[in-house]
Protein backbone atom coordinates (compact mmCIF):
# COMPACT_ATOMS: atom_id res chain seq x y z
CA UNK A 1 0.00 0.00 0.00
CA UNK A 2 1.13 3.71 -0.94
CA UNK A 3 2.11 5.50 2.09
CA UNK A 4 -0.04 8.68 2.17
CA UNK A 5 1.32 11.87 3.40
CA UNK A 6 0.18 15.42 3.14
CA UNK A 7 2.65 17.86 1.30
CA UNK A 8 2.74 21.64 1.17
CA UNK A 9 3.67 25.03 -0.42
CA UNK A 10 2.51 26.46 -4.06
CA UNK A 11 5.57 24.87 -5.79
CA UNK A 12 5.68 21.14 -4.39
CA UNK A 13 1.75 20.72 -4.84
CA UNK A 14 2.39 22.61 -8.39
CA UNK A 15 4.73 19.80 -9.32
CA UNK A 16 3.18 17.06 -7.53
CA UNK A 17 0.02 17.60 -9.99
CA UNK A 18 1.97 18.17 -12.69
CA UNK A 19 4.20 14.97 -12.34
CA UNK A 20 2.39 12.49 -10.82
CA UNK A 21 -1.15 13.85 -10.81
CA UNK A 22 -2.67 10.12 -10.31
CA UNK A 23 -1.13 9.74 -6.94
CA UNK A 24 -2.34 13.48 -6.00
CA UNK A 25 -5.68 12.24 -3.70
CA UNK A 26 -7.07 15.98 -2.58
CA UNK A 27 -5.94 19.24 -2.80
CA UNK A 28 -7.01 21.92 -0.02
CA UNK A 29 -7.10 25.59 -1.00
CA UNK A 30 -7.64 28.57 1.44
CA UNK A 31 -10.58 30.03 1.34
CA UNK A 32 -10.95 33.77 0.38
CA UNK A 33 -6.98 33.59 -0.68
CA UNK A 34 -6.11 35.70 -4.55
CA UNK A 35 -3.37 34.24 -5.50
CA UNK A 36 -3.27 34.00 -8.96
CA UNK A 37 -1.36 30.58 -8.66
CA UNK A 38 -3.94 28.88 -6.23
CA UNK A 39 -6.55 29.70 -8.92
CA UNK A 40 -3.96 28.11 -11.27
CA UNK A 41 -3.08 24.77 -9.01
CA UNK A 42 -7.20 24.35 -8.82
CA UNK A 43 -7.65 24.74 -12.40
CA UNK A 44 -5.13 21.75 -12.76
CA UNK A 45 -6.29 20.03 -10.65
CA UNK A 46 -9.82 19.84 -11.64
CA UNK A 47 -8.04 19.11 -15.13
CA UNK A 48 -6.96 15.69 -13.76
CA UNK A 49 -9.89 14.70 -11.41
CA UNK A 50 -8.40 15.75 -8.21
CA UNK A 51 -10.74 16.79 -5.75
CA UNK A 52 -10.25 20.34 -4.60
CA UNK A 53 -11.77 21.69 -1.25
CA UNK A 54 -11.70 25.10 0.30
CA UNK A 55 -11.07 25.19 3.74
CA UNK A 56 -10.23 27.82 6.77
CA UNK A 57 -6.34 28.99 7.20
CA UNK A 58 -6.77 26.87 10.42
CA UNK A 59 -7.69 23.85 8.84
CA UNK A 60 -4.92 23.68 6.81
CA UNK A 61 -2.21 24.48 9.45
CA UNK A 62 -4.13 21.53 11.56
CA UNK A 63 -2.75 18.97 8.79
CA UNK A 64 0.83 20.36 8.26
CA UNK A 65 1.30 21.83 11.49
CA UNK A 66 4.38 24.68 11.68
CA UNK A 67 4.89 23.83 7.93
CA UNK A 68 4.40 27.38 5.54
CA UNK A 69 1.43 26.24 3.31
CA UNK A 70 1.65 29.37 1.38
CA UNK A 71 -2.60 28.65 0.96
CA UNK A 72 -2.49 24.74 -0.39
CA UNK A 73 -1.76 21.28 0.62
CA UNK A 74 -2.08 18.26 -1.04
CA UNK A 75 -2.33 14.68 0.47
CA UNK A 76 -0.48 12.66 -1.62
CA UNK A 77 0.25 8.83 -1.86
CA UNK A 78 3.97 8.78 -3.14
CA UNK A 79 3.37 5.34 -5.27
CA UNK A 80 6.53 5.55 -7.30
CA UNK A 81 9.85 4.51 -5.25
CA UNK A 82 13.64 3.64 -6.54
CA UNK A 83 15.26 0.96 -4.72
CA UNK A 84 19.16 -0.17 -5.26
CA UNK A 85 17.87 -3.00 -8.47
CA UNK A 86 16.84 0.20 -10.21
CA UNK A 87 20.26 1.64 -10.35
CA UNK A 88 21.66 -0.07 -13.28
CA UNK A 89 18.56 0.67 -15.78
CA UNK A 90 19.01 4.39 -15.01
CA UNK A 91 22.63 4.25 -15.61
CA UNK A 92 22.75 2.41 -18.79
CA UNK A 93 19.99 4.67 -20.32
CA UNK A 94 21.96 7.26 -19.63
CA UNK A 95 24.20 5.73 -22.35
CA UNK A 96 27.61 6.52 -21.02
CA UNK A 97 26.63 10.06 -19.65
CA UNK A 98 24.97 8.92 -16.29
CA UNK A 99 25.23 11.53 -13.33
CA UNK A 100 24.61 10.26 -9.89
CA UNK A 101 24.53 12.16 -7.08
CA UNK A 102 25.49 10.38 -3.63
CA UNK A 103 24.66 11.98 -0.21
CA UNK A 104 26.00 10.22 3.17
CA UNK A 105 24.24 10.94 5.99
CA UNK A 106 22.49 15.10 4.70
CA UNK A 107 20.34 15.40 8.57
CA UNK A 108 18.68 18.30 7.48
CA UNK A 109 15.37 18.39 5.49
CA UNK A 110 15.76 21.84 4.19
CA UNK A 111 19.58 20.46 3.03
CA UNK A 112 18.48 17.50 1.26
CA UNK A 113 15.53 19.32 -0.52
CA UNK A 114 18.14 22.03 -1.42
CA UNK A 115 20.33 19.33 -2.93
CA UNK A 116 17.46 17.49 -5.21
CA UNK A 117 16.59 21.05 -6.82
CA UNK A 118 20.06 21.40 -7.71
CA UNK A 119 20.24 17.51 -8.61
CA UNK A 120 16.74 18.03 -10.68
CA UNK A 121 17.93 21.45 -12.61
CA UNK A 122 21.33 19.68 -13.22
CA UNK A 123 19.43 17.04 -14.68
CA UNK A 124 21.23 14.07 -12.17
CA UNK A 125 20.80 10.87 -13.10
CA UNK A 126 19.51 9.97 -9.71
CA UNK A 127 20.51 10.99 -6.09
CA UNK A 128 21.18 8.07 -3.50
CA UNK A 129 20.99 8.17 0.03
CA UNK A 130 21.56 6.05 2.92
CA UNK A 131 18.74 4.72 4.41
CA UNK A 132 20.10 4.77 7.93
CA UNK A 133 21.63 7.80 10.07
CA UNK A 134 20.15 9.92 6.67
CA UNK A 135 16.62 11.99 6.64
CA UNK A 136 14.39 10.77 4.01
CA UNK A 137 12.18 12.42 1.93
CA UNK A 138 9.54 13.91 3.77
CA UNK A 139 6.94 16.98 3.71
CA UNK A 140 9.64 19.45 4.71
CA UNK A 141 12.25 17.98 2.23
CA UNK A 142 9.43 18.03 -0.62
CA UNK A 143 8.51 21.71 -0.04
CA UNK A 144 12.06 22.94 -0.34
CA UNK A 145 12.92 21.17 -3.05
CA UNK A 146 10.23 22.99 -4.75
CA UNK A 147 8.82 19.51 -6.28
CA UNK A 148 12.32 18.26 -7.50
CA UNK A 149 11.51 15.80 -5.08
CA UNK A 150 8.88 14.28 -7.71
CA UNK A 151 10.87 14.52 -10.64
CA UNK A 152 14.72 13.03 -9.82
CA UNK A 153 15.23 9.49 -8.79
CA UNK A 154 16.01 9.52 -5.06
CA UNK A 155 17.39 6.08 -4.40
CA UNK A 156 17.37 5.10 -0.64
CA UNK A 157 20.17 2.21 0.25
CA UNK A 158 20.75 -0.20 2.85
CA UNK A 159 24.83 -0.24 2.34
CA UNK A 160 25.87 2.55 0.86
CA UNK A 161 29.47 1.51 0.64
CA UNK A 162 28.50 -1.47 -1.38
CA UNK A 163 26.39 0.46 -3.69
CA UNK A 164 29.26 2.78 -4.66
CA UNK A 165 30.67 -0.91 -5.73
CA UNK A 166 28.34 -1.83 -7.88
CA UNK A 167 28.05 1.62 -9.28
CA UNK A 168 31.62 1.08 -9.70
CA UNK A 169 30.95 -2.07 -11.40
CA UNK A 170 28.79 -0.05 -13.89
CA UNK A 171 31.86 2.27 -15.07
CA UNK A 172 30.03 4.97 -13.02
CA UNK A 173 33.52 6.94 -11.80
CA UNK A 174 33.03 8.13 -8.07
CA UNK A 175 34.50 11.71 -6.69
CA UNK A 176 34.23 12.56 -3.07
CA UNK A 177 34.26 15.93 -2.01
CA UNK A 178 36.86 16.88 0.78
CA UNK A 179 38.42 19.76 1.97
CA UNK A 180 42.06 18.20 2.16
CA UNK A 181 41.80 16.61 -1.08
CA UNK A 182 45.04 17.72 -3.60
CA UNK A 183 43.15 17.93 -6.69
CA UNK A 184 40.92 20.55 -7.41
CA UNK A 185 37.25 20.05 -8.74
CA UNK A 186 37.77 21.77 -11.62
CA UNK A 187 40.70 19.83 -12.54
CA UNK A 188 38.96 16.43 -12.95
CA UNK A 189 37.27 15.12 -16.32
CA UNK A 190 33.34 14.83 -15.39
CA UNK A 191 31.83 14.52 -18.84
CA UNK A 192 31.40 10.26 -19.18
CA UNK A 193 29.58 8.39 -16.18
CA UNK A 194 30.16 9.82 -12.75
CA UNK A 195 29.01 10.02 -9.27
CA UNK A 196 29.55 12.79 -7.18
CA UNK A 197 29.78 11.87 -3.09
CA UNK A 198 29.21 14.37 -0.96
CA UNK A 199 29.33 14.19 3.10
CA UNK A 200 26.71 15.43 5.64
CA UNK A 201 26.45 18.70 7.45
CA UNK A 202 28.71 17.50 10.89
CA UNK A 203 31.84 15.03 9.51
CA UNK A 204 31.56 14.86 5.84
CA UNK A 205 32.35 11.97 4.44
CA UNK A 206 32.80 8.88 6.62
CA UNK A 207 35.76 6.75 6.51
CA UNK A 208 34.36 3.65 4.52
CA UNK A 209 32.31 6.42 1.67
CA UNK A 210 36.07 7.57 1.36
CA UNK A 211 37.63 4.99 0.58
CA UNK A 212 35.34 3.45 -2.13
CA UNK A 213 36.00 6.64 -4.13
CA UNK A 214 38.30 6.40 -6.82
CA UNK A 215 39.83 9.95 -6.06
CA UNK A 216 38.90 12.60 -3.79
CA UNK A 217 38.60 16.30 -4.66
CA UNK A 218 38.24 19.74 -3.32
CA UNK A 219 36.24 23.23 -4.33
CA UNK A 220 39.28 25.66 -4.33
CA UNK A 221 38.47 28.29 -1.74
CA UNK A 222 40.83 31.49 -1.78
CA UNK A 223 39.52 32.65 1.12
CA UNK A 224 39.06 29.70 2.92
CA UNK A 225 42.85 30.18 4.43
CA UNK A 226 42.82 33.57 5.83
CA UNK A 227 41.94 34.19 9.74
CA UNK A 228 38.66 34.01 9.92
CA UNK A 229 37.86 32.08 6.82
CA UNK A 230 35.25 29.77 5.68
CA UNK A 231 36.62 26.04 5.98
CA UNK A 232 34.12 24.46 4.43
CA UNK A 233 30.65 24.73 2.30
CA UNK A 234 27.24 23.88 3.17
CA UNK A 235 26.75 20.68 1.76
CA UNK A 236 23.43 21.78 -0.61
CA UNK A 237 26.17 24.81 -1.69
CA UNK A 238 28.63 22.39 -2.56
CA UNK A 239 26.46 20.19 -4.25
CA UNK A 240 25.07 23.15 -6.55
CA UNK A 241 28.67 23.92 -7.08
CA UNK A 242 29.95 20.05 -8.13
CA UNK A 243 27.51 19.29 -10.51
CA UNK A 244 26.80 22.61 -12.01
CA UNK A 245 31.07 22.32 -13.10
CA UNK A 246 29.76 19.15 -14.40
CA UNK A 247 27.07 20.42 -16.61
CA UNK A 248 29.28 23.36 -17.76
CA UNK A 249 31.46 20.61 -18.81
CA UNK A 250 29.46 17.95 -20.28
CA UNK A 251 27.70 21.48 -22.48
Amino acid sequence: MSQKQWIAGINAVSAAIEHDADNVREVLIEAGAKNPRLAEIESNARRFGIDVRRVNQQALAGVVGNLRHQGVVARYAAAKTWSEDDLQGLVEAAEGRALVLLLDGVQDPHNLGACLRSAAAAGATAVVIPKDKSVQVNATVRKTSAGAADSVPVVPVTNLARTMRDLQQLGVWLYGLAGEADASLYSIDLRGNVGLVLGGEGDGLRRLTRENCDQLVKIPMPGGDADGGVESLNVSVATGVTLFEAVRQRQ
